[in-house]
């Protein structure tokens, strides 16, 4: 569904006071803004991450942060329009995109573990490509939580306008809602953020095994016929829409550094995850096919319709339930780790220094998460005040997301050891995203937008040189 400026330190001089030292133990080359060059050594200079981190997250809480980033809004919504697309060989599609998360999370598993740092991608683009590779791929993930947000909480909105009416004002007070409790719950610190994180997943996943699980008893094998009513070739348009529902595996690289083990738990963290929601995924998309049928293509709140059959009249309302944990998992990932990249943007120059307290491990960057919340609050009101809907941030999410993707992919290639397994997991990684940039043809207009600006914006700066030198320019 889902980075910014690098992990160096400030060329020559003193630290800032809010910079943070280097990603990894060893030395990396620090540079100043506004400079292209500055990529690492090769990887085999580059010895593995740190044993520890000062940061306290879990391997549960991982795996709980990748759960919420992952599933998300996806399974509220687009179980039906895939069914709409492609009929019963949508199953086809999730079981496609399922597949694909394997290599594209293994990479940035891998990336996290040796480069553990609060720019994520950025820091890997910045690594391999040069500091304003690292400036445009943070402004493309930094721009991207705002809309995305605002998306998520309309999807979580609706669930609940579904089941205790209201309409459009029910939908964007919820939404609304949503988004002040996300915003308190990471302004208290990472560390609730990790425990509520935990809670919610587990209440999810109880939820969505509950709704599959009390309605396949309604299933039907002839729901499952014709398979493809819209022909085999409806099965791509169905896995196109489905990109939504599987981006978020490079969301958790802004918080490696949050690890106690990088290096252990987040392989860990990312195993169990992508094993948990393919298993969600599948089973929620084959009870909205066998158990709701031709129905399905119709639903506009598949899952609170299977909940109602399993349970009766009262389902719905848990399916609201479980839609508001839903949207909370995801946007709490979300605003975790961006707020993290606003940190490290604003250390590293690419953004105003003002931005830069809270980068390193620990620390909350509240102002960063100020300026998310701002802007998602911005983009809420503006589609709720013109009546355009969901899908214009649908749109300006997806094509940022696909941007990030594509340069971590590719970063990866000059940062990981050869033959080691991130190395060869980056090989279908890098197939996969290039038919994504394909099938997200005209939503890269943004990227491209951000692209510009990040550039003009490293343009502007000029480097800084002297004994007070800094990564804020």
């Amino acid at each position: 569904m889902a980075e910014t400026t690098s992990g160096a330190a400030p060329a020559g001089g003193a630290e800032p006071p809010h910079a943070a030292p280097p990603a990894t133990p060893h030395a990396t080359p620090r540079v100043r803004p506004g400079r292209t060059r500055g990529r690492a050594p090769a990887p085999a200079a580059q010895g593995p991450a740190p044993a520890r981190s000062r940061g306290g997250l879990t391997t549960a809480q991982g795996t709980a942060m990748y759960v919420g980033a992952v599933l998300g809004t996806g399974v509220i919504t687009l179980p039906a329009l895939a069914a709409d697309t492609a009929g019963p060989a949508s199953l086809v599609a999730w079981a496609a995109l399922v597949l694909v998360s394997v290599p594209l999370a293994a990479t940035f598993a891998a990336l996290g573990a040796r480069h553990p740092d609060s720019g994520g991608v950025s820091t890997y683009a910045r690594l391999a490509f040069g500091e304003r590779a690292a400036t445009v791929v943070g402004w493309c993930f930094f721009l991207a939580i705002p809309p995305g947000a605002a998306a998520a909480a309309l999807f979580g909105g609706a669930y609940v306008s579904a089941a205790v009416g209201g309409g459009t004002a029910t939908t964007a007070a919820t939404a609304a809602g949503l988004m002040a409790a996300v915003t308190a719950a990471n302004a208290v610190g990472l560390k609730v953020t990790g425990r509520l994180q935990l809670a919610l997943a587990v209440l999810l996943v109880v939820l969505l095994l509950a709704a599959v699980l009390l309605s396949l008893p309604h299933a039907r094998t002839d729901h499952l016929q014709p398979f493809a009513p819209h022909g085999w070739t409806a099965v791509a348009p169905a896995a196109a829409l489905l990109v939504w529902s599987f981006a978020g595996w490079e969301a958790i690289t802004h918080l490696a550094g949050e690890f106690r083990r990088p290096a252990r738990d987040l392989p860990r963290a990312t195993g169990a995850a992508v094993a948990l929601v393919g298993v969600l995924y599948l089973s929620v998309a084959f009870a909205v096919v066998a158990v709701l049928g031709p129905a399905a293509a119709d639903s506009d709140a598949p899952l609170g319709d299977l909940m109602a059959r399993g349970l009766g009249g009262q389902g719905r309302h848990l399916a609201a339930g479980a839609a508001l944990l839903l949207t909370l998992g995801v946007m709490n990932v979300y605003y975790a780790g961006a707020a993290k990249l606003g940190a490290a943007l604003g250390r590293d120059g690419a953004l105003p220094a003002k931005l830069a307290r809270g980068s390193e491990a620990g620390e909350v960057p509240r102002r960063s998460l100020a300026v998310i919340a701002v802007l998602g609050f911005a983009a809420l009101g503006a589609v709720t005040l013109t009546d355009t809907g969901t899908k214009p941030l649908v749109l300006l999410t997806t094509g940022s997301f696909t941007t990030v993707y594509a340069v971590g992919v590719a970063a990866a290639f000059r940062l990981l050891p050869r033959g080691s397994a991130g190395r060869k997991a980056a090989v279908p990684a890098l197939v996969a995203v290039a038919a994504l940039l394909v099938a997200s043809g005209p939503y890269l207009l943004w990227s491209l937008s951000v692209t510009v600006a990040a550039w003009l914006y490293t343009r502007r700066r000029r480097p800084v040189t002297g004994a007070g030198a800094s990564a804020h320019g």
